[in-house]
């Protein structure tokens, strides 16, 4: 499959981005307006998660860590032609669980600021994660219509 240059470095852009989103604070919580504000990632999330709810845990790190990942992974391997384009399918479902972390996270919010318990503010990071998710999508989808023309 012979794949644009930029469609395959945007790709292998994502395996050192996805990562960095991970890390990256996604929300500021608090639990009183007076008190300073909690930075929380992916990870700090997860690591709360894991003691309390293991199975939610686990799900979580399949959406947002797992999923992504595969499929970036596998859109290189198809980029450089060491995987068929027939797995294209399930490489561009699976970048879609990532999506639903997405919308978790901003389902969070809206009922957290809605329920006036505290304080909820989005940080960079949930940018980042957002944009990683939505270049993805677009990539794979690019990557389907090289393959079709191949």
């Amino acid at each position: 499959m012979t794949t644009p240059r930029g469609l395959r470095w945007a790709n292998l852009a994502l395996l050192v981005l996805f990562p960095l989103s991970w890390f990256a604070p996604l929300l500021r919580a608090g639990l009183l307006p007076l008190f300073g504000l909690s930075d929380i990632s992916v990870i700090s999330g997860l690591q709360s998660l894991w003691p309390d709810d293991p199975l939610l845990a686990l799900l979580v790190t399949a959406l947002a860590l797992f999923a992504p990942m595969l499929k970036t992974i596998g859109l290189a391997l198809l980029h450089h032609d060491l995987l068929s384009a027939r797995l294209l399918p399930v490489l561009s479902w699976a970048g879609k669980l990532a999506m639903a972390d997405v919308f978790l996270l901003a389902l969070y919010v809206v009922i957290l600021k809605g329920a006036g318990i505290g304080r909820v503010e989005t940080a960079w990071g949930l940018w980042v994660f957002t944009g990683c998710v939505l270049a993805s999508v677009v990539i794979s989808g690019l990557s389907a219509r090289s393959a079709a023309r191949a």
